[in-house]
């Protein structure tokens, strides 16, 4: 017999499973943020070589990768419900580990612990809220994963703001004693994490007072137990009409199963458009360039006009429009439907990309490439390179190519080079007026630098690794690819570009920001959601991973136009996925969107 949940609960139920969800997207925004606010009081403290360093923050991304490629069978073999108690049990257990480490090693297994943490938590959370959430509020749910996400982020900028400004003060002093400052410092990277805690421990707590996943309860033939935790979302009358649908879902696929050997394979013919679709939207939303774009906003609105502190302001407004427009999708998901937010995200954002293509491809076709010029710049013996641009020596070279008459705003230079695979870009800019540096100093990498990082590491053991081997630079002669020399462009200039990816911010964070966690957590059936996620995932970091690794190789080699063209390209593929091949999600159960594949497939 069932008990239901008495009048009134079910909306309080579906609030408090929303809290969990915000929650988890916290936990996983400081998983991937906490560090930067941190590692320069660890790097002046702890003595640790750029490598170590390297390896500590890249140790996060390891334990995700390897967490990602796993949790869906966890949370097959244990439950969605076991597997956040875990995730979260992890990430509490990570903070003291890191925060009391005195070496490299424990620090190292501290962040590992974090990564582990947080490749859990975005695979399962979502997955848990597509399974338990009603088709009314799923979209909302999973909005708000990716709302909180965000403010995890900000909430990790604002933490390490904070603790730079006592630091600062410190430093400030008149007559401070260095070994206070230094121990203010070691103490700032420890209670960095300390803070960082609490939202731990709150997730932790929480995930005790949910109920299992209904789906993975119905699929261990646990049906009272499935409908009692549905009663809590849906109510008495809404779980048995849900349970019924996957009774007779189940059946269905039962009987066309029948006979069938391979199990519940990815690869069957009934599971390859949802799964493919997946696919696709996750690449598709890595190959916007959003995570590039986030990472050199400042650089890209230097190089377009903005000077470096109005850069940075625009920098500090992407995030607020990030955040804001978050909220309008989580407000409209439900509402509008998923396949509307993609097309009008998907569709902003090529106008964006194209419109910033265009500007940079105005600015680069002024700019002249002087490498040949330069041949004095190169010391062959040390093989490095040195160019000042307010030298002397260097000023007629450059007056022959770019006129001072044709910059009044200055001149700019962007130096691209490579010793071997090493490959690198280097820029800087003398303003009409100033006095300071305009100095492009190029040496060869130190080994430390060329070493892989900790997931670089693991997968070349594997000999699966597809990018080069930077060791193999070591000894290598330097080459220059290019070196580009042109005006500084108007600010005006600069704020057109800053107006594009404004636009290209607030329609990614109003659809693809929030929609492809749906897609994923949606469009696969509940026989291979867990497994298909876990894959899915892992093609979205290494898109990812991809996209980074190419992006100042190319952007040295050709500008910044030809990557944002190919930007766009990419969100046009998306659009089309969007607008003639997904199906509409909203208001539908899991069972009736799996449903609508079968049809797909019969017909």
């Amino acid at each position: 017999m069932t008990t239901s949940a008495p009048p009134g609960t079910t909306t309080f139920y579906s609030r408090f499973l929303l809290l969990i969800a915000g929650l988890g997207g916290l936990l996983y925004g400081i998983d991937v943020g906490i560090i930067a606010g941190a590692l320069p009081y660890l790097e002046a403290t702890s003595g640790y070589t750029p490598g170590q360093l390297s390896t500590v923050v890249a140790a996060v991304l390891l334990g995700s990768v390897l967490s990602s490629l796993f949790a869906g069978l966890l949370a097959d073999i244990f439950g969605r419900k076991t597997i956040m108690i875990v995730s979260a049990a992890l990430f509490v257990a990570s903070i003291p580990i890191i925060t009391l480490s005195h070496g490299i090693n424990v620090l190292i297994a501290g962040r590992l612990l974090q990564g582990i943490s947080g490749g859990l938590i975005g695979v399962v959370v979502p997955l848990y809220l597509a399974e338990c959430l009603g088709a009314n509020s799923r979209g909302k749910g999973t909005g708000m994963f990716q709302l909180l996400l965000t403010v995890g982020l900000v909430a990790s900028a604002l933490i390490g703001l904070y603790f730079a400004s006592q630091v600062g003060k410190l430093e400030e002093t008149v007559g401070i004693d260095p070994a206070v400052v230094f121990a203010a410092k070691d103490s700032a990277w420890r209670q960095i994490f300390w803070v960082s805690i609490l939202p731990g421990i709150a997730f932790f707590v929480g995930a005790f007072f949910v109920s299992e996943s209904p789906r993975w309860l119905f699929r261990k033939g646990r049906k009272d137990a499935a409908l009692t935790a549905l009663a809590r979302s849906s109510g008495p009358e809404g779980a048995r009409v849900v349970l019924e649908e996957m009774e007779h879902t189940d059946a269905a696929a039962a009987a066309k199963s029948a006979g069938n050997t391979s199990g519940d394979s990815l690869f069957q013919r009934k599971y390859i458009l949802p799964f493919g679709l997946a696919l696709i939207t996750l690449a598709c939303t890595q190959a916007t360039g959003i995570n590039s774009v986030l990472a050199y906003a400042v650089n890209i609105f230097q190089q377009a006009g903005l000077t470096g502190s109005i850069g940075n302001q625009g920098n500090v407004l992407l995030t607020i429009v990030n955040c804001a427009m978050t909220i309008v999708a989580v407000a409209l998901v439900d509402k509008k439907g998923r396949t509307f937010l993609l097309k009008m995200g998907t569709a902003g954002i090529i106008v964006a990309l194209a419109a910033a293509a265009l500007t940079f491809r105005g600015i680069e076709s002024k700019s002249v490439n002087i490498a040949d010029k330069l041949t004095t710049a190169v010391n062959k013996e040390a093989q490095s390179f040195h160019l000042d641009l307010n030298a002397p020596e260097t000023k007629p070279v450059l007056d022959s190519a770019v006129p001072p008459a044709s910059a009044p705003n200055g001149t700019q230079v962007v130096v691209s080079y490579k010793y071997g695979p090493y490959t690198n870009v280097k820029y800087v800019r003398a303003l009409t007026g100033s006095h300071a540096p305009a100095v492009v100093d190029i040496a060869p990498p130190k080994a430390d630098d060329l070493k892989d990082s900790v997931i670089g590491a693991f997968f070349r053991k594997l000999h699966v690794n597809p990018f080069a081997d930077m060791t193999k630079a070591e000894g290598q002669p330097l080459e220059i690819i290019g070196v580009k020399y042109g005006a500084v462009p108007n600010q005006s200039t600069g704020w057109i570009v800053a107006g594009c990816f404004i636009l290209f911010i607030a329609s990614f964070a109003s659809g693809p920001g929030v929609c492809v966690w749906l897609a994923l957590s949606e469009l696969m059936p509940t026989r291979i959601r867990s497994n298909g996620m876990s894959i899915a995932l892992l093609v979205n970091q290494t898109v990812s991973t991809t996209i980074a690794a190419v992006f100042l190789p190319t952007v040295g080699k050709y500008g910044y136009s030809a990557m944002f063209f190919f930007w766009a390209g990419c969100t046009v593929i998306y659009f089309i996925t969007a607008a003639f091949f997904l199906p509409e999600t909203k208001g539908k159960t899991l069972e009736e969107i799996e449903e609508h594949f079968e049809g797909k497939k019969k017909a």
